[in-house]
C-alpha cells in the first residue's frame, strides 16, 4: 500500500466501475509519469463534462442542452420509444442505423440485491410520456441479463395494461455462432424468435 496522495489516487480510480486494484494502480503511475499538459486536459475534460452535461428532460440521455440531439430531431418517429438501461445503450442502438424512433433511458435496470427498484428508475417519467396518446409502440432493449430481464417483465406487464403495443428485441444465437457451443438459453430464446426462412 502507498502512501499519501498515490494511494488516494488509486483509492479513487478503484472507485469507477470495471477499475479493479490493479488497474487502478496501473491508472494511477501512469498519470504520475504522463506530461502534465495530457493530465491537465484530461482534467479539464472530467471537469467540462460535469459542469456542462446533464440528463435530456424528455428522455433521460446525456446532452448539454435541455432536450438532447434525438428529441430535438423532427425527422425522428416520435410514435415509437426504445426504452433503454443507460446512455451507452442509445448509442449502441444508433450504430445499428436500424431504428428511428426516440428512446426512453431508465437509469439502470431492476436489482433488488442492489437496492434498485421501479422507483429507482425513469418508469415515472415513461408514463408521463405516454399521456399523449401519440406513442404506439415501446420497444424494450434491456440487457438480456437477469436485471434487464426482470426489467423488461415488469415494463410489459405495466405496459399491456395501458393498451399499447410493447415488444422485446429479439435474442438468439450470433451471427457466425456455432449451435454446439451456444448456452441452453440463447438457444431457446433463438427458437422463440425464429421467423419465416422467407422474410
Amino acid at each position: 500500500m502507498y502512501e499519501g496522495a498515490v494511494q488516494e489516487l488509486i483509492d479513487e480510480l478503484g472507485r469507477l466501475p470495471g477499475v479493479g486494484p490493479k488497474s487502478a494502480q496501473r491508472l494511477a503511475f501512469h498519470i504520475l509519469e504522463a506530461d502534465p499538459q495530457d493530465m491537465k486536459r484530461l482534467v479539464e475534460a472530467i471537469t467540462t463534462v460535469k459542469e456542462r452535461v446533464k440528463f435530456c428532460t424528455v428522455c433521460g440521455n446525456v446532452t448539454e442542452q435541455e432536450l438532447c440531439n434525438i428529441c430535438r430531431d423532427p425527422r425522428r418517429d416520435p410514435s415509437i420509444i426504445c426504452v433503454v438501461e443507460e446512455s451507452k445503450d442509445v448509442l449502441a442502438v444508433e450504430r445499428t442505423r436500424s431504428f428511428r424512433g426516440r428512446y426512453h433511458v431508465l437509469g439502470g435496470a431492476i436489482n433488488p440485491i442492489a437496492g434498485v427498484g421501479p422507483e429507482q428508475l425513469r418508469i415515472r417519467e415513461l408514463l408521463t410520456r405516454l399521456n399523449d396518446g401519440a406513442i404506439q409502440e415501446i420497444i424494450i432493449a434491456t440487457d438480456p441479463n437477469l436485471e434487464g430481464e426482470a426489467t423488461a417483465t415488469y415494463l410489459a406487464r405495466m405496459l399491456k395494461s395501458i393498451g399499447i403495443t410493447v415488444t422485446r428485441l429479439a435474442s438468439g444465437l450470433p451471427v457466425g455462432g456455432d449451435l454446439e457451443y451456444a448456452d441452453e438459453v440463447t438457444l431457446g430464446r433463438a427458437f422463440e424468435g425464429r421467423r419465416n426462412a422467407l422474410s
